[in-house]
């Protein structure tokens, strides 16, 4: 993994991206008061803060309350980082095959912090079923994805957090049940998760590597735990395995 010790000198660039990170779709609007509190900063030094991000549109102010979200400015370097991603470009079609071929939703996601970000997306032909996602982050504990970076990128179980929260009551919150799980996922070479993000949602996921190895990314088929029993859930497991295959430059 890499380093992830910040340069020297990176204090004040490091507090404003940590304000914006304090933005959730659950509190998609802070008060002053309420940034301050939650980075640990003064509110002078946030006030600051709040100024510079919204001189690049990065902040916007809500004229009738005084609070602050998100703005343009990070939508539209979003699209760009979407745009000018290799990793989705290549994935694409094979989501498309995945999506089609499995009728489930086929998802590709990378690791953000302690989750798990959806890169990109391809819904399946059930009605019923995981869609419009993109840019959504789940917890890393509770996903297939997220199992399958623990088992496949080498330190990654220190991403976990020792608290983690359960999501429904078969959401995994101890990492010693995470060690016992990574045997069987290097094993089978993929992972999976039964109503541990959701009840009633079910996955399966595996890594994509890059041309040294290196962990890039997970592919992940999703959808009801009813259409998602154990004999599908293999199926599909080994479907993601040769397609992640297909994928690595080596192949």
């Amino acid at each position: 993994m890499n380093d992830a010790r910040p340069p020297q000198g990176a204090q004040a660039a490091l507090r404003a991206v940590r304000l914006l990170k304090r933005f959730s779709i659950e509190r998609p609007e802070m008060s002053l008061a309420e940034l301050s509190k939650a980075s640990g900063l003064n509110k002078t030094t946030t006030h600051r803060l709040l100024r510079a991000l919204q001189s690049e549109a990065l902040i916007d102010r809500n004229p009738a309350t005084g609070a602050y979200c998100l703005g343009a400015g990070l939508m539209a370097l979003g699209v760009q980082a979407l745009a000018s991603s290799d990793l989705r470009r290549r994935v694409r079609p094979v989501l498309r095959a995945l999506a089609r071929d499995s009728g489930e939703t086929a998802t590709l996601e990378v690791p953000v912090e302690d989750s798990m970000l959806i890169l990109d997306e391809v819904a399946g032909r059930h009605v019923v079923g995981a869609a419009g996602n993109i840019g959504t982050r789940w917890p890393m504990h509770a996903t297939s994805t997220g199992k399958a970076y623990l088992a496949f990128d080498d330190g990654c179980l220190e991403r976990l957090s020792d608290k983690l929260h359960p999501l429904t009551p078969k959401t995994l919150t101890q990492r010693e049940d995470f060690q016992a799980q990574i045997v069987d996922i290097r094993r089978r070479g993929f992972a999976m998760t039964v109503d541990e993000l959701e009840d009633g949602f079910a996955a399966v996921a595996t890594v994509i590597r890059g041309p040294l190895g290196d962990v890039q990314g997970a592919l992940s088929i999703g959808g009801p735990t009813q259409r998602m029993d154990a004999a599908r859930r293999a199926e599909l497991g080994s479907v993601l395995c040769h397609a992640a295959m297909r994928l690595n430059p080596r192949f």
